[in-house]
């Protein structure tokens, strides 16, 4: 079949005009491109990178991607490029039917900054559809009486292009009796029709023969044909005549499958075969001839598939009514198509982070949201919301875009995560909504430093413990989670009597244990202070102080130690002074002993053990004041030996012994010249011990009245001079001052109480004291105590040895 030359450059006027509007409608919108269908997968579109001014390299850095709703992803991004390409074939009349312009819209997504680009792409259409007919084959009845000029409708070709590639003209086979006319519509042809040249003649010619074709305006052009055969009848002069000139009528999308929608009626006057009516439809589109059925004797038009609003708002079928005789008349019947709410909201999430610190600022994004329904008006207006109690807010963007972020800085250690039900809801009667859920971990920061259970502790430990024994645990917790909740423990470096605390105690870094590494004496200290650090293994990591206060327990781990009388160290033993003038009561002398302990373990108690004159003595419980128990009397031997035990009230109880000898005399030269029959019954070398005790005894006969001048005028010079030592104990606050000399292996113990007489002696030197004589039955205070000195030999006396004077004031 040929077709006319000036269509084809008429054709070619039409793409050169449209392909200019469609690049003035490009530059003219933001983001705008155009594609012809069918191209091959890959097939550039635009460059994208370009016309957001940014490099192809950094599309994936900035995360640059498509978003879409509710269809097949048609475009994909070159990453090497930056250019926009097709991902698949795209089919122009399956995406948009016969739309004047076919335009596909989506954006391009940002993510860093989290805009949004809309771009349109205008889909290109192409001659690949051929102009085809409902019907291959299309038989006419048609009187003979028939007069010229009628017209006979013809099928309407169909062609899925646009524009020149759509169906543009009709021709005819040639025939003597038929001839075509095709009128020019406002958009598009008018259904071609067949016009009746000449009158039929069934008996010259029953049948005729004629070929429609339908040709577009591609390049190369496509066409299609019709066959027609015409039957010529005897005459039907009435034709089907219908009721009304158009049916309406507005069905809910919803209604059942089989409901019937509409009924068409037509009447014919005539009788017999002539007025028997059928009915069928004329020019119907295939899609929608698959939607409805008609009943081609009753007139009855149902659905036989779904409706669907969103496809399809009205229908227009046009139906024809044709009698036995082949007489016809057509109507429309306009079905409206009402929209009912039966599409819940489409919801599609973008997530941008699954997992976020918990100390992140305010703002940041979470996920972007796309809601999208289906429906129109009300049924299709959607909103969408989360609950109100989470730390998170719905920003809205364009074209029904919601971007999730923070409300708020989130803390871990209140809620670890969250599962956010986003729900969308429509405004239709009944309202749908769909319910979607983002689930976002909280991942942990080192904000919380480790916290004691107590701001301090005290720890009691009994004296004498075991090395390496545990006596302590400390514990902290943490808030955090992980590595920021991993804890170890140190002790804050110190000192204490100027050993580093290290020395001392030990800790488990991971248990909090504390150990001793010593044992501990309570006679060397009784607390300690230390800190325990407990810090964890966060960046940066946080750390927290504990103080504890460490008392050591006293334990009975020490006798009494005697003060007074001293121990000797060199064989002797001391020798008190008792006036045989003394009266019951008069204090002698004074054991003075202190324990290192504490507490019950430090109460002492003073006994007499043993006495070489019973009930000539006596020693006071709580005092060890030695007092006369009764009248001395001359019977009563010079020397007096009297054993005395200190015992503390620790459990078990621990003493200790003092032997005390007692010198019975009234005056001095009464005491010299017996101190020689002295003895001491544990020394060996007691034969010797005596003999020197009566050489001493003379000497001391030969310089009596020298020694008391020189001691006289000693005192008067170191009256001012001599300084007081101190106590050594509370309890020997009030005890006398000994000076200790020794006379033939007899240790003797000079004290002066009140004006006491005090007298040390030798085997090699003699000294001699001349107090006041006074008989005093108590102590002197502590007042008169420091202001009393004691005389003592000057050196120059001492022949062959040393002697030491030794002073403590009790």
């Amino acid at each position: 079949m040929a077709i006319p030359v000036k269509l084809n450059c008429y054709n070619a006027v039409m793409l050169q005009c449209l392909f200019l509007g469609l690049l003035l409608e490009a530059r003219a919108g933001s983001v705008f491109y155009s594609v012809a269908e069918e191209t091959e997968k890959g097939s550039f579109v635009g460059d994208i990178s370009k016309d957001l001014g940014l490099q192809p390299l950094e599309l994936a850095k900035h995360g640059i991607r498509i978003v879409s709703r509710g269809r097949t992803q048609l475009f994909s991004l070159n990453p090497r490029s930056g250019s926009l390409v097709t991902a698949g074939r795209i089919d122009r009349e399956e995406l948009c039917a016969q739309s004047a312009r076919c335009l596909v819209n989506f954006n391009i997504l940002v993510e860093d900054e989290m805009k949004l680009f809309p771009v349109e792409v205008e889909i290109i259409d192409i001659n690949d559809n051929t102009p085809q007919f409902q019907l291959e084959e299309l038989e006419f009845k048609m009187n003979e009486i028939t007069p010229p000029g009628t017209r006979i409708s013809l099928p309407l070709g169909q062609d899925l292009d646009v524009g020149m590639n759509s169906l543009q003209g009709y021709q005819l086979s040639s025939n003597p009796h038929f001839s075509l006319d095709v009128q020019q519509g406002t958009d598009r042809l008018q259904p071609p029709e067949m016009v009746l040249q000449s009158p039929l003649d069934r008996e010259e010619e029953a049948f005729h023969y004629l070929v429609l074709t339908a040709f577009d305006g591609g390049n190369p052009v496509r066409s299609g044909t019709l066959q027609i055969r015409v039957q010529v009848v005897d005459a039907n002069d009435n034709p089907p005549a219908f009721t009304q000139a158009e049916y309406h009528k507005s069905i809910p999308e919803n209604v059942p499958l089989g409901t019937l929608l509409l009924t068409v009626n037509a009447t014919d006057p005539d009788e017999g075969a002539n007025g028997e009516v059928t009915y069928s439809f004329h020019n119907m589109d295939h899609k929608v001839a698959q939607v409805f059925q008609l009943d081609s004797y009753t007139g009855e038009i149902s659905n036989k598939e779904p409706l669907d609003f969103e496809e399809y708002k009205m229908y227009t079928l046009e139906i024809q009514a044709q009698d036995g005789a082949g007489l016809m008349a057509r109507t429309k019947a306009m079905i409206k198509v009402l929209d009912v709410n039966d599409n819940a909201p489409e919801v599609i999430i973008t997530p941008v982070t699954t997992a976020i610190p918990e100390n992140f600022p305010p703002g940041a994004i979470i996920a972007l949201i796309s809601v999208h329904d289906q429906d129109s008006g009300d049924n299709g207006y959607t909103t969408c919301s989360i609950p109100g109690n989470l730390p998170f807010i719905l920003e809205k963007l364009i074209d029904n875009y919601y971007r999730l972020v923070t409300e708020r800085t989130l803390d871990r250690e209140l809620t670890s995560g969250y599962n956010i039900t986003v729900t969308a809801a429509d405004q239709g009667t009944p309202m749908l909504s769909t319910q979607t859920h983002i689930s976002l971990l909280v991942t942990d920061v080192n904000d919380n430093p480790p916290i004691f259970h107590q701001d301090s502790y005290s720890i009691y430990i009994p004296e004498n413990n075991p090395r390496g024994a545990s006596i302590f645990s400390v514990m902290a917790q943490d808030a955090d989670s992980s590595e920021n909740a991993q804890i170890t423990y140190s002790l804050v470096e110190d000192s204490n009597q100027g050993a580093p605390l290290s020395s001392y105690l030990s800790i488990n870094s991971d248990t909090g244990v504390l150990y001793a590494l010593r044992s501990f004496d309570y006679e060397l200290f009784w607390d300690l202070r230390l800190r325990v650090m407990a810090r964890d293994s966060g960046v940066p990591s946080l750390s927290s102080n504990v103080s504890l206060h460490l008392f050591v327990l006293d334990q009975n781990d020490n006798a009494p130690e005697i003060l007074y009388p001293a121990l000797p160290t060199d064989g002797s033993t001391g020798v008190e002074l008792a006036p045989r003038s003394a009266e019951p009561g008069y204090l002698v002398t004074k054991v003075v002993a202190v324990d290192k302990d504490s507490g019950q373990n430090a109460w002492l108690s003073y006994r007499l053990l043993k006495a070489s004159e019973p009930g000539l003595f006596s020693v006071g419980l709580h005092t060890g004041e030695v007092r006369t128990a009764r009248v001395l009397m001359d019977r009563d031997a010079l020397k007096q030996s009297l054993l005395v035990a200190v015992q503390d009230h620790g459990q078990p109880p621990l003493s200790a012994t003092v032997t005390l000898t007692i010198a019975v005399a009234d005056s001095i030269p009464e005491v010299l010249a017996d101190l020689g029959s002295v003895r001491t019954p544990a020394d060996p070398d007691d034969s010797d011990l005596t003999l020197y005790l009566v050489v001493a005894v003379a000497a001391v006969s030969c310089v009596f009245l020298t020694f008391v001048i020189v001691l006289l005028a000693l005192r008067l010079r170191r009256w001012h001079s001599m300084r007081l030592l101190q106590a050594s104990s509370d309890s020997a606050a009030s005890a006398p001052a000994p000076h200790f000399v020794g006379v033939d292996g007899v240790r003797a113990l000079l004290q002066t109480y009140s004006h006491e007489l005090s007298l040390t002696s030798d085997s090699r030197t003699s000294h001699l004291i001349f107090p006041q004589p006074n008989y005093v039955d108590t102590l002197i205070s502590q007042e008169s105590c420091e202001k009393t000195d004691f005389l003592s030999a000057p050196q120059s006396l001492l022949k062959d040895k040393e002697e030491t004077f030794s002073q403590v004031n009790l």
